[in-house]
């Protein structure tokens, strides 16, 4: 059974910072690269940030590029997601999803992901 459990949001004052996980079983990174995604009410949800450990790649949204940093643990099978300098605009329910290791420039599609986590709230104060 594939599972993606995603953990670590919360309630975080604007210019703090927050480390998302997600703990992955059931897949090898070798197979599939994990992204995350972020839905705000009222929001289509978007791509973040995706990691293909087989690809050697690592992709960020244009709104996230240098604030975010996303990366792996292979012993841990957990793939994190840093936050610094989160502002109000981040705030929403983030979720991890595994799709092919080859995703590429289509890594931001959702229907490109096979399994999805559930989410985690993150809410960032003014």
């Amino acid at each position: 059974e594939v599972q993606l459990q995603a953990s670590g949001g919360g309630l975080v004052q604007a210019g703090g910072s927050l480390r998302l996980s997600c703990a992955v079983s059931g897949i090898s990174f070798d197979d599939y690269a994990i992204g995350w995604f972020r839905q705000a009410p009222g929001k289509e949800r978007e791509g973040v940030s995706c990691i293909s450990v087989a690809y050697g790649r690592i992709y960020y949204a244009d709104s996230v590029k240098g604030r975010f940093t996303i990366s792996s643990d292979n012993a841990k099978n957990t793939i994190y997601l840093q936050m610094d300098g989160l502002k109000p605009e981040d705030t929403a329910v983030y979720f991890c999803a595994a799709g092919p290791y080859f995703l590429g420039a289509d890594w931001h599609w959702l229907s490109k992901y096979d399994f999805w986590g559930q989410g985690t709230q993150v809410t960032v104060s003014s």
